[in-house]
């Protein structure tokens, strides 16, 4: 995989720390055009090489049978389609910058922001040459609407991309770069941060959230089908893909192999004593996420938002066209998705299979030839519990068609397909906001955050906020060690009840031949979660053994999700707070203040020096939890913000004027996730009334029988 040698040498400037001066080089002459041009011009020839030598080398390790865990992982995590578009035009403007600053570095030996010598035209020249400029084109709008589009544009009439998918995240602070403007805190040694050096993200884990996983305390209160949501949820919201290219544009070290930083590789060192890792000079593979064209300021570093921000099911639909299309049955004129033709789960459809041309979850078991499914996002294959609750809703939206065409049946494909997708996409959104965001916030925060519910307001910003990707991560902590399966009688469910989870990742074929999503949905529902205690935070079967049986090494998840926030120059602990309106700890006794936890607060003083170092993720779950809430003050105010945010600034919200009938509202407000297990599953007793809380069998089960259904009445010859 060797790149053009003659940019070799470049990787050193784009990695040196470059304090961010605003000042523009007195000394320095006027750029050419031709430079630019040129720059930009090898910037494409180098992106487009790593990103073809990525597929190549894919597809090799795919066919010869010798990709790992972190190949499957980070093949539904690349960009595809419009996605990939964004991000080459985002990779193109970031390299072309790099180029320049190389060449212009001899006439001005200082740091300098290489934006700041650059005219308006030239950065406009930038933006258009690489693509990044037509992401803004402004989109022309329906006058009437009736139904939310596949990509979320034209939500708001007043600016038609906000929400939209593949645009940068929402930031709530400026970012922050250990050189002002690409560069995450800790790429450098000896840079400091406020003052103090930046420990390395897997030494924090270690000493922080490592805990002996025999004691883990189960939550009383909370169902595992708790946990199951918010993943689910945050898939319907969030994800930020990884490079197209696993290798450095400029050099090709492979970020699988190497443990040199050089972009996109981000790797995490090994502390001295790690309890697993002897090799102090190995590394846990990292990718930095790929960036986005960001706007007006292009040279400060953004994520991309592959989904629609808002609450709308993209998980079940796409939020790509194609992707929607390909996801529906147009053989007919019923208004169904598409469902899997070669196996069934007792009579039931399952999710239709992906057509890839070199398939990864075959490898999870060679014997079987079981491929990976076809879902609204790409995600959905990576464990059997997300896949049952994709299927589930796959189900419902089939099961609505059905309904709807035997009331209506002049109704046309394309009316009963709009008509049960926004009917599904209210049920997501009110098991969201009824049944799960009270059992996370608590009713302080709910009070705080999410008061009644007032009305459209096209002036709030529905977009997800880069922190928020982070801060929901919350979720890691309420995860147990295995996959739970229990039997009509809510037994366990042999031959092999309880699976680690280390044996579960991209198994699409133990939903195909193990069973189906009936046992799975039980145990969630009848599996309390794991409780996030101060000194239990997330189990080793995540933390240790991430994907350890065909890697070279097992992953730690914390530690990745406090890499991950450097990467996206997220602020730390205390500027959130400040955020937030709460306190700012600035010394040890502070700090145990807010944690009530003197011997904690010690701990993360040690490893950051200062509260205001504090990873975000680490910061946030460290809290004491809310009252009757999952998560601390500070993750209260992010998700309860963020979720509000996304109701008001929602013109499709299932409660707002004109989106359903008054009749048709009423009816909604009834459903259940557990009726809709009902409905659609050979389950015949699940959870009473919230199926998130409730977890002891048979105390808190009841027949189905006694849940009503939803009534679709109201939608019977509906204009």
């Amino acid at each position: 995989m060797k790149l053009l040698p003659v940019l070799a040498g470049l990787l050193a400037v784009l990695a040196m720390p470059q304090p961010a001066e605003s000042a523009a080089p007195a000394v320095m002459g006027e750029v050419e055009n031709s430079m630019v041009l040129t720059c930009m011009e090898e910037a494409k020839r180098l992106v487009d090489k790593a990103y073809k030598d990525r597929r190549e080398s894919l597809k090799q390790r795919l066919r010869s049978g010798s990709a790992s865990p972190m190949d499957l992982l980070s093949y539904f995590k690349q960009p595809v389609a419009a996605t990939r578009t964004a991000v080459r035009a985002a990779d193109y403007l970031h390299v072309a910058l790099g180029l320049l600053k190389r060449k212009l570095q001899p006439l001005w030996p200082r740091p300098f922001n290489v934006t700041d010598v650059l005219t308006p035209a030239q950065l406009d020249l930038l933006s258009r040459s690489s693509g990044c400029a037509y992401q803004n084109v402004r989109v022309t709008c329906p006058q009437r609407d009736k139904y939310r589009t596949i990509t979320g544009h034209c939500n708001n009439r007043r600016s038609s991309t906000l929400g939209a998918s593949n645009r940068a995240f929402a930031r709530w602070l400026p970012a922050e770069y250990e050189d002002g403007v690409s560069l995450p805190f800790g790429w450098t040694p000896g840079v400091r941060r406020s003052g103090f050096r930046v420990p390395l993200a897997r030494a924090v884990s270690n000493d922080i959230v490592r805990f002996p996983t025999e004691q883990l305390t189960p939550d009383q209160e909370r169902s595992l089908m708790f946990m199951q949501w918010g993943q689910l949820i945050d898939h319907d919201l969030d994800f930020s893909p990884e490079p197209a290219a696993r290798v450095s544009f400029i050099t090709g070290v492979n970020c699988e192999t190497s443990c040199l930083k050089q972009p996109p590789c981000f790797p995490l060192k090994i502390p001295p004593n790690d309890p697993r890792i002897m090799n102090q000079q190995d590394c846990i593979p990292f990718f930095r996420s790929s960036p986005a064209c960001s706007g007006s300021n292009i040279t400060i570093r953004n994520q991309i938002n592959a989904l629609t921000s808002f609450v709308d099911a993209s998980m079940v639909y796409g939020s790509e066209d194609p992707l929607a299309m390909n996801l529906r049955n147009t053989t007919n004129q019923l208004g169904l998705l598409a469902v899997n033709t070669r196996f069934s789960d007792n009579g039931r459809a399952l999710l239709p299979f992906d057509n890839l041309h070199d398939d990864p979850c075959l490898l999870t078991n060679r014997s079987v030839h079981i491929p990976c499914f076809l879902a609204g996002d790409t995600r959905s294959s990576e464990m059997p519990e997300l896949t049952s609750m994709h299927t589930l809703f796959l189900r419902e939206h089939n099961r609505l068609a059905t309904k709807l065409k035997s009331m209506n049946p002049l109704w046309d494909g394309e009316r009963l397909y709009q008509e049960a997708r926004k009917i599904v996409g209210a049920m997501v959104q009110i098991i969201t906001y009824r049944d799960y965001l009270p059992l996370v916030l608590g009713p302080e925060a709910m009070r705080k955050y999410l008061p009644r519910y007032r009305g459209y307001n096209d002036s709030v910003d529905p977009r997800i906020a880069n922190v928020f990707t982070n801060a929901f991560r919350y979720g890691h902590t309420l995860i147990q060690p295995f996959m739970f399966r229990l039997d009509n009688q809510y037994q366990p469910m042999g031959p092999n009840p309880r699976v680690p989870l280390s044996k579960v990742f991209f198994a699409t074929w133990r939903v195909v031949l193990e069973g189906g999503i009936d046992p799975i949905l039980r145990g969630l529902m009848a599996t309390p979660a794991k409780l996030n205690r101060q000194n239990q935070i997330v189990v080793d079967e995540i933390r240790e053994r991430l994907f350890e049986q065909v890697m070279r090494i097992g992953l730690d998840l914390p530690a990745l999700n406090m890499q991950r926030s450097r990467d996206h120059g997220l602020p730390g602990y205390n500027a959130w707070r400040r955020f937030c309106g709460l306190s700012e700890p600035s010394m040890v006794n502070e700090l145990a203040t807010v944690l009530r936890n003197l011997n904690l607060a010690r701990k993360l003083i040690a490893q950051y020096g200062t509260p205001k170092n504090i990873d975000i993720w680490m910061g946030g779950v460290a809290e004491p939890l809310e009252r009757n809430g999952r998560v601390g003050p500070l993750l209260a105010c992010l998700i309860g913000t963020q979720f509000r945010k996304l109701r008001d600034g929602d013109r499709f919200w299932w409660e707002n004027t004109g989106v359903f009938t008054e009749r048709q509202q009423q009816a909604l407000a009834k459903i259940s996730l557990p009726r809709i297990i009902c409905d659609n599953t050979g389950i015949t007793t699940v959870s009473k009334d919230n199926i998130f809380m409730s977890n002891t069998f048979p105390r808190d089960f009841v027949s189905c029988s006694a849940l009503p259904p939803l009534d679709l009445a109201p939608w019977r010859n509906a204009d």
